[in-house]
């Protein structure tokens, strides 16, 4: 027996928030919506794995240590079509070897975005 892979993530967010959390994880991130069966469960394909968001009644966010990262290809695409959504950024915190920021959801989850420094690993010896 042995773990092969995270099949999903399960997140919150505010019921009556669905229209705005499907455009920023569809039209923003780019992220196709899977439509497994009805109910109020959003689902987003991110490579072989989902981002189920569950509408809640009672919703209260997450601590900021508590966060979704995101491996991306065209990090610096995604940080323009976020910045010119007017999504703020947090791009204070280095990782050496990637390119990486901070970003929440319309419902204030944490998301993290990063890309491997190929430039970085190009010209290290």
């Amino acid at each position: 027996m042995g773990i092969a892979a995270i099949n999903h993530v399960q997140l919150a967010f505010p019921a009556g928030a669905e229209d705005v959390i499907r455009r920023f994880y569809t039209g923003l991130l780019g992220l196709p919506e899977v439509r497994l069966q009805a109910g109020a469960t959003l689902r987003f394909a991110a490579g072989g794995q989902r981002i189920d968001l569950v509408p809640t009644e009672h919703w209260q966010p997450v601590p900021a240590v508590s966060h979704l990262a995101l491996e991306v290809q065209n990090l610096p695409g995604l940080r323009h079509r976020l910045l010119q959504a007017d999504v703020a950024l947090d791009e204070t915190r280095v990782l050496p070897g990637y390119l990486r920021f901070y970003a929440k959801d319309p419902a204030g989850n944490q998301l993290e975005f990063l890309e491997p420094d190929n430039e970085l690993q190009e010209t290290t010896p």
